[in-house]
């Protein structure tokens, strides 16, 4: 047998594994057990901590990466400005405003990875 430690998402697991070349096995056995807390995550921006805000949120189209930020919270911005630049298979797209109003939220930062439906900003 021996023990590795796996970290699996920000979490550590020791699993034991034991050799058995030449054995046939019906199924996969796995034997996973919580190794030491995780360090906590670092603080998330005020949308992304579930802290209620109102405003309509600007919500990722596609999967992608987030290029470059424009706005930041409390700025004043105008129907069609551009707020986001957002890399999805290998295009930059640009996620524009549809609406006057002023940034209540930001959610993203340049270089995080975003899913369909993530939210990106608010706008109040």
């Amino acid at each position: 047998m021996k023990k590795y430690r796996v970290n699996v998402n920000g979490t550590n697991y020791e699993v034991e594994l034991e050799d058995i070349t030449g054995v046939t096995v019906s199924a996969p056995v796995a034997v996973a057990a919580p190794a030491e807390a995780a360090p906590a995550p670092a603080p998330a921006p005020a949308a992304a901590a579930n802290i209620p805000v109102t405003g309509e949120p600007i919500n990722a189209p596609m999967p992608g990466n987030i290029l470059d930020v424009f706005v930041t919270v409390g700025q004043a911005i105008k129907d069609g400005d551009v707020l986001v630049i957002l890399e999805a298979m290998k295009l930059e797209n640009e996620i524009y405003s549809p609406c006057d109003g002023t940034i209540q939220a930001v959610g993203v930062q340049k270089g995080d990875t975003v899913n369909a439906g993530d939210m990106l900003v608010v706008i109040g």
